[in-house]
């Protein structure tokens, strides 16, 4: 009995974390400016060129080997910089590295993102007011399992590994940082999924399975705790999520590096936005 109950009240802690984690997401995919709020996605040319829906010219410019994204507006025209709230009035210049973004202007509802995306700068605009985000209620998500808390280990590379990778955008081509393989094992067989480290020594595994395209999106990501030194990980596939990608066609996420391919429905996580 006392086995039964300590598993129960584990199993309850489990759930009223993972209760706590979708809370946490639901409320910050619902930020003011955040990935539900992407209206447009659109490049700079070395042309000075008005954009849609801000004010402004906008363009690039290199001089010194170093290229620029370059705004030019009147005060009277309304945009102002993000941090500052002052008016943008005249000629201003911003750099950025590749895969860098930066808040730079506001307009009404709308912050403009500077973003350096394949050696290319482009800007998105975020209005707090789309329906994407207004109407939004949550992501549908499997009902939590705990047979999808896996125990599994980490065999890190002697050296992180960069293979290329496609994105969400053809336009966009991405760099997977394997730093290793997260080796787990489901109804007998063993599994391996590349994954990429952060700085505190989280794992994230970019990954396609058997549900992608019927209840799931074409791909998820889920990210686990530092390993023990043991080597052990714990890979809560409760915890998998969709890329911003998956509601906002002007994402730029990372596809998986082509062996993390599982020919399992792995029905835990986040569904389509449109799921039932």
């Amino acid at each position: 009995m006392t086995d039964t109950l300590e598993g129960s009240t584990n199993e309850a802690e489990q759930l009223a974390r993972w209760q706590r984690f979708r809370e946490n997401r639901n409320n910050a995919l619902a930020e003011e400016h955040g990935w539900l709020t992407l209206t447009s996605l659109q490049w700079l040319t070395p042309e000075p060129s008005p954009v849609e829906l801000v004010p402004g010219l906008w363009s690039t410019s290199e001089s010194v080997g170093l290229e620029t994204a370059v705004l030019t507006a009147h005060a009277d025209e309304g945009l102002v910089f993000d941090e500052e709230g002052d008016p943008v009035d005249g000629t201003f210049s911003a750099h950025l590295s590749n895969e860098e973004s930066l808040n730079w202007v506001r307009y009404g509802t709308i912050v403009v993102e500077l973003a350096m995306r394949g050696g290319r700068y482009a800007i998105r605009t975020r209005d707090s007011q789309s329906p994407t985000r207004t109407e939004f209620r949550g992501v549908p998500v499997f009902d939590y399992d705990p047979a999808w808390v896996i125990e599994a280990s980490w065999e890190p590379y002697p050296e992180p590994r960069e293979v290329p990778i496609s994105t969400a955008n053809p336009l966009v081509d991405g760099v997977h940082r394997s730093a290793g393989e997260v080796v787990f094992h489901r109804n007998g067989r063993e599994y391996r999924l590349q994954a990429e480290q952060g700085r505190l020594g989280d794992l994230t595994i970019t990954f396609h399975d058997e549900t992608n395209g019927r209840t799931t999106e074409d791909w998820r990501k889920v990210t686990t705790a530092r390993p023990r030194p043991d080597g052990t990980v714990t890979l809560d596939f409760n915890r998998t999520i969709n890329y911003p990608s998956a509601f906002t066609p002007y994402g730029t996420c990372p596809m998986p590096v082509r062996d993390n391919s599982l020919d399992l429905a792995v029905e835990a996580g986040e569904k389509m936005l449109d799921d039932e």
